[in-house]
């Protein structure tokens, strides 16, 4: 395997070299070794020479890791999490198998194909285990459901399930639109197109794009999405390498939102293909980018196959921005400081402090309109947002690393899920009216008792807040569906999202240069 990495390398002294090697270890070495697995090692080592983001894949691997971007795997189609040692079904995806044939959110897996799964410890990676599986195939469940005595038996024929990578798409007010988008995979660009095309019918004239926290994907998605968004012939990105030659990517005219006001939000978790976004927005004078600089990773990979059903993916090129930025961060100190550097900005302040950092002359590129914008190490917004750590305490601390909010709101959803729907038969209702209260914290304060998590009386009023709102939008999205989170969480603590909304109602667009003169 090792060697046919080295077939077509010029140097065939080093391919010879490894190749003897490992034929001198399998045949003189003084115990048993696996030379497939050392063969791995040096793959890995080779590659951790060359830049962070050339990897080696294993052949187990490759399959699980293009699942998100191909964008749908086998299975039954349910959203689960494991709550007291039982599998509860959050929801059922829309149309998938799990919805035919009658599972609905709230039950309660006790049994798969006849084997106990409740109170056996079972992990998330024993149910996926034991859902999946190939189209056509069946799977029976038991599930407990409340108000029935017996259990449910269920006969589930498996299918091919979507996997989506819009996670909300809503209207803020009667002219704002709002997309958060959570990867850019195969079929994004026509899940992006069919958002708009329904905002745009509800009355949308601003889009607000949430990419915070999408870590990219593929090329060819950001391209056509960002197409959706720019005039005819305008350059969105361009690649270009030692053994590639400089490849330009144009808008062609035809995308569904080339007016209207835009604003990206981004932040040190947005990279790669949310960098090719973002950066193009920026460079046109599109829209404003708001929130903080991005992770910035401008390096593009070729996934090269290997014999044994594994692959290396290779950086085979840089990408650039329109005005001419390489927005990759410097990973010349190696793999592990590269990693780090994120907790570094966090260090620094440069992700708390109240002000932009400043950046050198050097960096500086200049837009379509004259503005001023930044290279080297991600793009760095318009309207800069730091992080909120004013609820920080060590009780908020300790419910995340526990994961006692969406163990709390799992089972607070359970046990009122038929009088919370009869109450707030929508969202809206839901949003306007649920109330967190002094006696919903208290509550939630004691159920972290039972998990031996204690709070001081200084720690709930500092954090109190965020716990309640999180709270609230964790129940808002295991009555209804997932874009009810963020329904709830964004105008609330959704800090980029506030500021992007106040940008629009106060046209920070011309305070910006970026009124989009030609509409």
């Amino acid at each position: 395997m090792l060697c046919t990495v080295f077939t077509n390398a010029q140097d065939n002294g080093a391919k010879n070299q490894i190749g003897t090697v490992l034929d001198y270890i399998s045949q003189f070495y003084v115990e048993d070794v696996n030379t497939n697995e050392l063969a791995e090692t040096a793959i890995k080592s080779m590659l951790k020479e060359l830049d962070p983001h050339s990897v080696y894949i294993s052949k187990e691997e490759v399959e699980e890791m293009n699942e998100p971007l191909v964008g749908n795997f086998e299975g039954v189609g349910i959203q689960f999490n494991i709550l007291e040692d039982s599998i509860l079904v959050v929801a059922t995806i829309s149309g998938g198998p799990s919805e035919k044939v009658g599972v609905q959110a709230g039950d309660k897996i006790v049994k798969i194909n006849g084997e106990s799964v409740a109170g056996i410890g079972i992990t998330n990676k024993g149910v996926v285990d034991r859902l999946r599986g190939a189209k056509g195939t069946e799977v029976e469940v038991e599930v407990k459901r409340s108000g029935y005595k017996k259990l449910l038996d269920f006969k589930i024929i498996r299918d091919k399930i979507p996997l989506f990578s819009i996670d909300a798409s809503y209207m803020v007010n009667d002219h704002i639109g709002y997309v958060k988008i959570n990867r850019f995979a195969s079929k994004t660009p026509e899940e992006f197109v069919e958002a708009i095309e329904e905002l745009t019918a509800k009355g949308m004239t601003d889009l607000i794009i949430d990419l915070q926290g999408n870590s990219g994907g593929y090329l060819n998605a950001a391209f056509r999405m960002t197409d959706e968004l720019l005039g005819n012939n305008k350059l969105i990105v361009y690649t270009e390498g030692k053994n590639s030659p400089r490849n330009e990517m144009k808008a062609t005219g035809y995308g569904h939102y080339e007016d209207g006001n835009v604003v990206v939000l981004i932040d040190q978790y947005s990279a790669s293909a949310s960098e090719i976004m973002s950066g193009a927005i920026q460079d046109w004078d599109r829209g404003l980018v708001i929130g903080r600089r991005s992770f910035g990773k401008g390096l593009v990979q070729r996934p090269l196959p290997l014999p044994d059903g594994g692959q290396i993916r290779l950086t085979i090129a840089n990408y650039y921005t329109p005005s001419g930025r390489f927005i990759q961060k410097p990973y010349e100190d190696g793999v592990d400081d590269y990693r780090q550097e994120l907790s570094e900005r966090f260090d620094s302040g440069e992700l708390t402090d109240s002000l932009l950092k400043e950046y050198p002359d050097s960096l500086k590129f200049t837009t379509h309109a004259g503005r001023t914008v930044y290279g080297g190490g991600g793009i760095t917004p318009d309207v800069y947002v730091p992080i909120d750590t004013s609820f920080n305490s060590e009780f908020y601390a300790q419910t995340i690393r526990k994961g006692l909010l969406n163990k709390f709101s799992l089972s607070y959803s359970d046990k009122h899920r038929k009088e919370l729907l009869a109450y707030f038969p929508t969202i809206e209702d839901f949003d306007k009216n649920f109330i967190v209260d002094k006696e919903f914290i208290a509550e939630f304060t004691a159920f972290c008792s039972t998990e031996d998590i204690e709070s001081s009386e200084e720690e709930l009023d500092k954090s109190s807040p965020m716990l309640g709102i999180q709270l609230k939008a964790l129940i808002a999205r295991n009555i209804f569906e997932g874009e009810a989170y963020y329904f709830v969480f964004n105008k609330e603590m959704n800090h980029s999202f506030i500021k992007a909304v106040e940008a629009i109602e106060k046209d920070w667009f011309k305070k910006y240069n970026v009124a989009w003169s030609e509409r």
